[in-house]
């Protein structure tokens, strides 16, 4: 009876912590939208995508304890996030504008910092949790810089769901305008230690709930 009420449990809770980390990020792609302040936008976002795909990776990887399930939900997370923005596409928008967010390569290295540290729960978050942290904000940027003419684009379509006066009508200049990328990273870097450390707690608890 435990064994099958821990499969179905973890199941479970795999499908969803992984739809409901893709519902919250459902917009993260979306920075272009904000042409205003796109880049403030993309630092606030790139800390919810990382804390998302931190938790619910290392959650379901120590759950199985099996380098490459972080790659899984990551790829989870990334179908059900193009399925959604299926969505922009049925509303107009060109296809070279939906902008989904990139989690592969961080979930990737943090199935890598688990199986170089021969699962070490604790190597992984700490160099697990750097690395997701520096390498999202690093991959989302280089997905956007592929779109084609955002800023014309964002004129030429403004966000549907905005009210009139908060469509764009020139760029200003975001708050941190700067260095997005950098300080996204940087915030991640420290943050997604305590992100993973979390994931691995709710591992621990869970466990804790099933054998009760």
């Amino acid at each position: 009876l435990m064994v099958w009420l821990r499969r179905c449990t973890h199941y479970l809770f795999i499908v969803v912590v992984a739809v409901n980390s893709t519902l919250l990020t459902i917009n993260a792609g979306d920075y272009i939208f904000y042409t205003d302040w796109a880049w403030t936008s993309f630092t606030v976002f790139s800390i919810s995508q990382t804390l998302l795909l931190a938790v619910g990776a290392t959650y379901y990887l120590t759950f199985t304890g099996v380098p490459g399930t972080a790659t899984y939900y990551g790829l989870i997370m990334t179908v059900y996030t193009w399925v959604a923005k299926g969505a922009w596409f049925a509303l107009g928008y060109p296809y070279d504008f939906i902008v989904t967010p990139i989690w592969l390569p961080s979930a990737m290295l943090l199935d890598l910092a688990y199986w170089a540290t021969k699962k070490n729960k604790h190597s992984l978050i700490l160099f697990g949790g750097v690395l997701v942290g520096m390498s999202l904000p690093l991959f989302n940027m280089v997905n956007l810089i592929t779109v084609a003419d955002p800023l014309e684009t964002a004129f030429k379509y403004p966000r549907p769901t905005l009210p009139p006066y908060m469509t764009p009508i020139e760029p200003q200049v975001g708050k941190f305008y700067n260095s997005p990328v950098a300080l996204g990273a940087g915030a991640g870097a420290v943050l997604s230690v305590t992100f993973t450390a979390l994931g691995c707690k709710l591992n621990t608890w869970t466990y804790r709930w099933m054998a009760a």
